[in-house]
């Protein structure tokens, strides 16, 4: 990584960290501000490499870094809630639970996996539309994928 790169990525981190920041728009205008030129595709790769998801902290979406994300904040109904929203199918594949998701989705729903405390799964692998969950041994594939079924309908949004 070169060192305007690696620089680039300590202002974005420390923007994310002081900030709340809901566009990528945004985010290139404050990295603009500081003397980077970047657009907004360089943004978007970047904040992936972060690890930065959208979050709603205070009534507003906004980007926040994984340590940003404690334990308490994925709780299990707002776990349930990115699972109904995100998760387009689960299915086991030997010790494995495979989620799919709409494309560029993935990192999202395995970051709120790996916060929570779903004792079953020792980790997550996620690619652009696909993620892995790794199943701990004593711990039977198939219910994991019941599991979170239950929890996809229980945070489906209901509208009156």
């Amino acid at each position: 990584m070169s060192d305007s790169r690696a620089r680039r990525l300590r202002a974005l981190a420390d923007l994310v960290r002081a900030e709340t920041l809901t566009s990528q728009e945004e985010v290139t205008a404050r990295l603009a501000a500081q003397g980077f030129a970047v657009t907004q595709a360089t943004v978007s790769r970047d904040l992936e490499q972060l690890g930065a998801v959208k979050v709603k902290r205070g009534g507003v979406l906004s980007y926040a870094l994984p340590e940003q994300i404690g334990a308490s904040d994925w709780s299990a109904g707002r776990l349930a809630r990115i699972l109904a929203e995100w998760v387009i199918s689960v299915e086991a594949a030997g010790n494995l639970v495979i989620l799919k998701t709409p494309p560029a989705s993935a990192h999202l729903v395995a970051s709120a996996i790996d916060g929570s405390d779903l004792a079953e799964v020792a980790g997550t692998i996620a690619g652009d539309d696909t993620l892995f969950l790794a199943i701990r041994d004593g711990h039977a594939p198939g219910a994991v994928v019941r599991r979170i079924e239950r929890m996809m309908g229980q945070g489906k949004i209901q509208y009156a």
